[in-house]
């Protein structure tokens, strides 16, 4: 059993799922547990085209991030990263150039252990364990402090994540924080769930993840909530639109069932 191996950092309740670690789950991954794995599959069958969600989310990241460096960005915070898998923003920007810093934050302690082991040999990347609603911890860590310069434009990442702040912690106040941090030419890429574009299965998706012994809960937002988010930012061509539907560079870009396209919201603003 995944629990018994190695791999598992002390101290966690293997019996408490994670978002980060049911995550890893639907996207196929091997570093989650039994309890990660109950909720996944419940919501996998509510909402069967799950799977391919988190694939366009991947591929719309890899989109962002070619495109931050098609306007000259050279460093990256990426807030809620999770657990490693394939096409991770340091590998697509250290493609292009190897000197692009990236910087991870992510509360989950395997996704921080597995992220740790796999930035080891890369002077140009580090992680961060912390919580994003404590936007202190992360822009005053020594791993920012040394890779980021916050007087230059920075590309901001939060993809999956807002979704997790309930109304009543203020997710306009969070964001302003993290953008008032940083200079004018910054960008910021966001995807988050959309309220107005799902159905009663999704609801009952949620419902899961809500009642579960996990910390996380889902705050679904309609289209004119996920762009209040990007106050202080403007918007990008084409703006605020489904997940597969911003900049699609060929069929693996968005799905063939709309509903699937339009599952998340996704845009880039860039502070100006």
């Amino acid at each position: 059993m995944a629990e018994a191996q190695n791999w598992v950092p002390q101290g966690i309740d293997t019996t408490v799922p994670s978002m980060a670690r049911v995550y890893d789950y639907i996207l196929g991954g091997a570093h989650n547990f039994a309890a990660d794995r109950q909720v996944g599959s419940q919501i996998e069958k509510l909402v069967p085209g799950l799977q391919n969600v988190a694939r366009l989310n991947r591929r719309f990241l890899g989109r962002a991030v070619n495109f931050l460096m098609d306007q000259g960005i050279r460093q990256f915070l990426d807030i809620g990263s999770g657990i490693p898998t394939v096409a991770n923003v340091h590998e697509v920007a250290q493609n292009r150039d190897p000197d692009a810093r990236v910087v991870y934050v992510d509360k989950d302690p395997v996704a921080y252990a597995h992220s740790q082991l796999l930035l080891a040999d890369n002077e140009n990347a580090a992680v961060v364990q912390a919580d994003m609603r404590d936007p202190e911890a992360v822009l005053g860590s020594p791993e920012v402090g040394r890779l980021l310069r916050l007087d230059e434009p920075v590309g901001l990442l939060l993809l999956l994540m807002l979704h997790w702040v309930p109304d009543e912690d203020g997710p306009e106040k969070l964001v302003a924080h993290y953008r008032d941090a940083l200079p004018a030419g910054s960008f910021v890429v966001m995807t988050h769930v959309a309220k107005d574009q799902i159905d009663e299965n999704v609801d009952q998706a949620a419902a899961v993840v809500n009642q579960s012994r996990s910390a996380d809960r889902m705050h679904m937002r309609t289209h004119a909530q996920v762009s209040m988010l990007f106050d202080g930012f403007s918007l990008v061509e084409p703006g605020l639109v489904g997940c597969g539907e911003w900049r699609p560079d060929g069929p693996g870009d968005f799905a063939d069932e709309a509903s699937m396209n339009m599952f998340l919201y996704a845009g880039v603003g860039r502070k100006d």
